[in-house]
């Protein structure tokens, strides 16, 4: 599977699969990172595609030292469930 990248400009993770994009729009705040929306083209939904993408997406927020706010219930659940990530909420 392809990385995610952060689209500063579009404020935006990416994810490239099989022809389409998936995102994570995100704002900045300054020690955090709140996902506003998570979206996975239609036709790869159920595929597991929007979990790696926020697996990639906190990997990111983690390198770059800074705290996730799940703005999406997609994040929420996904770190309800990930409690490897739970160093990154506050």
């Amino acid at each position: 599977m392809p990385a995610v990248r952060d689209n500063k400009l579009q404020q935006r993770f990416e994810l490239d699969v099989e022809g389409g994009l998936a995102f994570a729009n995100y704002r900045l705040t300054a020690d955090s990172v709140i996902i506003t929306h998570t979206e996975t083209p239609r036709a790869l939904r159920g595929r597991g595609i929007a979990s790696e993408l926020v697996k990639g997406v906190l990997e990111l927020i983690r390198a770059d030292g800074r705290r996730v706010i799940a703005g999406c219930s997609f994040v929420a659940d996904y770190l309800a469930k990930h409690p490897e990530y739970a160093d990154l909420t506050p």
